[in-house]
């Protein structure tokens, strides 16, 4: 008997623990908080992670590498940034274990080795990188300085779920030092469209760029730029961050350098970020009930291809139009996997590539053969339709741009759907409650106020649209002037 699977409606959170199992992409460790990315999840993030990394350096970045542990000294020289991580610090002690005397299939804490400075693992790298550019930079030659780094993280977070949020992430974290506050608010500017390219043109994702609100601001920056997408349960998911840190590091660990004119200043800074939580995003963005749905261009199989046969000798004769097909797929710069594994029957591996979200599915049996044709099946919309052999890796590829455009052009028509205009606090909570998404509202600037509709509702300011219009309204909750309107949303 067939598994019976949680459908969306049913339970979200149950749906989307079961397709992220379904398409083994990643499960729960023995380590609490922490998770295993299977193979499969994990060539996903070598796409996601390859296509990024080429986009940063077409725009002059280079990768570097620094240590995971920052000494506690270092981690509280910025006081904002150490006050905002400081309890998700994991912290390291001591040095050395050894044999419990009273048991000596145990191990214990080496009291004698205690740590002169504690380590705390890094959750965020400015301080040590900071630290290390003091003595990178003495003048105005030695900037701009632009390095990314891939590395993990650690955040010890209480309540963790696959991708969205892990005591230990993977991510990439950029960190830039500039001669001139234009020019690190230009670097800032830069990321953050390069974040919503990236989410836009890979991952078929719509996005709206924003500024955070004071609160929402990244512990340390003088303003947060970000990218907020909207899941299928109307929940948004901040995608990805680019902070302008001012002068704040710089003054923190005193890094100086001697401009042209041979006065001395602070450096400015910038670090920008985005992690795993792409492929919590990639997920609820589209898939289904059926499992996982992939955008062509991040999915590591686009095309699978299936063998139907009763014998040695059918089998013999597909597969050498099959390898004909591979070839040309590939020659295209398609990935292409032909599975003809006896072990496993068709219908078990058409539902085995449906659930791990490939694209575009082919099957071929004798009578197809015969008759010079193929089967087409396309994940998106789950359809499929036999085609002419000949001619086929043209229409794949075609197909394939077709539904990178489709994936998107969905999603942001749900999004266009649930994202509501409202004017009164009472009409907010009740379509808040009823609807969800998004909610374009007047706000008075305060904290207070963001404070009291973050208690009541859960709904927090997602962003400061960037390309909001000015319009001169009332707050929602207090009545006091605004110049325009934010986007409200509960969130992941």
């Amino acid at each position: 008997m067939a598994q019976k699977y949680t459908k969306r409606e049913e339970d979200y959170s149950k749906w989307y623990n079961e397709t992220i199992a379904r398409a083994e992409l990643a499960e729960n460790s023995g380590v609490r908080g922490c998770m295993v990315i299977k193979p499969y999840g994990f060539a996903i993030w070598e796409k996601i992670q390859a296509q990024l990394d080429t986009m940063f350096k077409e725009t002059g970045h280079q990768n570097a590498y620094f240590p995971l542990f920052v000494p506690k000294s270092l981690f509280e020289a910025e006081e904002k940034n150490a006050e905002g991580f400081a309890k998700e610090c994991a912290v390291v002690t001591h040095h050395r274990l050894k044999t419990d005397p009273n048991d000596k299939t145990k191990l214990i804490v080496d009291p004698e080795a205690k740590l002169e400075e504690e380590l705390v693992v890094r959750p965020t790298s400015e301080a040590i990188i900071w630290n290390t550019y003091k003595s990178w930079i003495q003048s105005y030659r030695d900037l701009p300085i632009l390095i990314n780094q891939w590395a993990n993280v650690v955040r010890w977070e209480m309540r963790t779920r696959l991708f969205l949020r892990t005591a230990e992430f993977l991510w990439q974290e950029g960190h830039t030092a500039h001669a001139t506050k234009e020019e690190a608010i230009e670097e800032t500017e830069l990321m953050n469209r390069v974040y919503a390219e990236f989410a836009e043109e890979y991952m078929a994702m719509p996005v709206i760029k924003g500024l955070k609100s004071d609160s929402e601001r990244f512990a340390g920056a003088d303003e947060t730029y970000t990218i907020e997408a909207m899941m299928q349960d109307g929940k948004a998911l901040q995608a990805g961050t680019s902070h302008f840190l001012g002068q704040n590091f710089a003054k923190a660990f005193d890094v100086k350098f001697a401009a042209k004119d041979g006065s001395r200043d602070y450096v400015w800074a910038t670090s920008w970020g985005v992690s795993t939580r792409l492929m919590g995003a990639l997920i609820m963005t589209h898939s289904d009930d059926e499992g996982l749905v992939l955008p062509p261009n991040l999915a590591p199989i686009q095309v699978a291809a299936i063998p139907i046969y009763k014998s040695e000798e059918d089998l013999s004769k597909i597969s050498e139009k099959f390898n004909e097909l591979g070839t040309k797929l590939k020659a295209k710069g398609i990935s292409f996997k032909y599975d003809d594994d006896d072990n496993r029957r068709p219908g078990w591996k058409f539902a085995e590539y449906e659930a791990k979200g490939v694209p575009v599915r082919l099957a071929m049996g004798m009578r197809d053969f015969e008759a010079g044709n193929i089967e087409v099946a396309r994940r998106d919309e789950k359809s499929k339709e036999v085609l002419a052999f000949d001619g086929v890796d043209e229409v794949i590829e075609k197909l394939l741009e077709e539904i990178q455009t489709n994936l998107y052009d969905r999603a942001n028509a749900f999004r266009t759907e649930r994202t509501h205009v409202v004017d009164s606090y009472d009409e907010f909570k009740k379509e808040l409650e009823a609807k969800g998404g998004f909610f374009l509202a007047h706000w008075d600037g305060t904290e207070e106020t963001e404070e009291k509709i973050k208690q009541e509702t859960k709904a927090t300011i997602r962003c400061i649209p960037l390309d909001r219009e000015e319009e001169e309204g009332k707050c929602m909750v207090t009545g006091k002037p605004s110049t325009g309107r934010v986007i409200f949303a509960k969130a992941y």
